[in-house]
């Protein structure tokens, strides 16, 4: 027990730091993308840390394996550079006892992902669809502030209203946009002043407008002297809407249990996918092992690039598998399950390639024997 609990403190220490490394990678791709939201006025700043917190669960289902797989690289590489696991073959333990240990780290951390996968990740996504949701109903001016600017999404164009109701009417509104040229004609820019507005949704459509009452249109290019400017009664212009705003698939925030209960292929391999991230853990195990031994004068790193590169072929490979069963150009016959089959095979190869090489080379006759 000694030995198991020294490679747990060293196998999940270096897992924990690889994956924080990983998580803020992640993490700070996903903040970059909510911060031009952000900017371009399609998102509240007050939800972004929400969001972020809702989706660090389906974040670290992915991290783990690699963090994982980069560990058993590190740790085992280690180990074998410093003759540790010569010492311990010495000491009578055998490579499948190694190996035994190391499946059962495995298994620990695969509990863990796989609780990750099938319950807290798709209720995070849920979360955080319900919160896109609403981000998706919000009208284009709700953050308006009295007295201040507002820029209109897109950068189109800005408004300003000297008061702000608290049932979101306007008074002594003034808004300026802008019209993009097409073909030979220019841009335009319209000047709007109004006595009062509001904005409204339509029921059916659910299109947010603004209107407006008594006030006038002023309508031409700029550097030029020749504007229209047009009294209303009441004017109503279309206000952008969230639509495109997308931060979750249905599928995504769907619980497990329904994804049991359902015959749609494209259910299923996304059940599939869930039951993959934790069957993971033991494959990339049986491809560390063989891929961490190195020779002292090798040095830890000698093995890493290759090492990678075959756990980026598995993971496209996963990937790529599962968008031709949902595309429907591979049949819904064909599980993700053959493809680990496939990779566990490669890693009980790469197991038995090296102690085999070994016997052939001990076993073949030296040119000083033959001569």
């Amino acid at each position: 027990m000694i030995i198991f609990r020294y490679l747990c403190r060293e196998v999940l220490s270096t897992t924990f730091a690889v994956c924080v490394i990983l998580l803020l990678i992640l993490v700070s791709g996903r903040l970059v993308k909510y911060l031009a939201q952000v900017a371009a006025s399609a998102m509240d700043p007050s939800i972004m840390i929400a969001m972020l917190g809702y989706r660090i669960p389906g974040f670290l289902e992915l991290t783990l394996p690699l963090g994982f797989f980069l560990a058993l690289l590190l740790c085992l590489g280690r180990m074998h550079v410093e003759n540790e696991i010569s010492v311990l073959y010495a000491c009578g333990f055998s490579e499948k006892k190694l190996l035994l240990y190391t499946l059962l780290i495995a298994s620990m951390l695969a509990v863990a992902v796989g609780y990750l996968s099938l319950v807290v990740a798709p209720t995070g996504m849920a979360k955080v669809g319900i919160i896109a949701e609403a981000q998706r109903a919000r009208g284009e001016i709700d953050d308006l502030v009295a007295k201040k600017f507002y820029p209109l999404r897109g950068g189109k164009g800005v408004i300003y209203a000297d008061q702000v109701s608290a049932d979101r009417g306007l008074e002594d509104v003034f808004m300026v946009v802008t019209e993009p040229g097409t073909g030979s004609s220019m841009a335009r820019v319209v000047m709007i002043v109004a006595q009062d507005g509001k904005q409204q949704r339509t029921e059916i459509a659910g299109e947010q407008y603004l209107v407006l009452n008594q006030g006038y249109r002023a309508d031409g290019v700029p550097g030029e002297f020749r504007y229209q400017v047009t009294d209303f009664q009441e004017y109503g212009i279309r206000l952008a809407d969230n639509r495109r705003y997308r931060e979750a698939t249905e599928v995504e925030a769907m619980p497990t249990r329904d994804l049991l209960n359902s015959a749609d292929p494209k259910l299923q391999v996304a059940l599939q996918w869930r039951l993959s991230i934790p069957l993971m853990m033991f494959v990339v195990t049986l491809m560390a092992w063989p891929l961490s031994r190195t020779r002292p004068r090798q040095g830890r790193y000698s093995k890493l690039l290759p090492a990678v590169l075959l756990y980026l072929s598995y993971l496209v490979g996963l990937n790529a598998l599962r968008g031709s069963i949902e595309s429907g150009v591979v049949p819904a016959s064909v599980t993700l399950f053959p493809l680990h089959l496939v990779f566990i095979g490669i890693g009980v190869a790469l197991m038995f390639a090296n102690p085999l090489a070994r016997r052939i080379t001990r076993r073949s006759p030296s040119p000083e024997a033959n001569s």
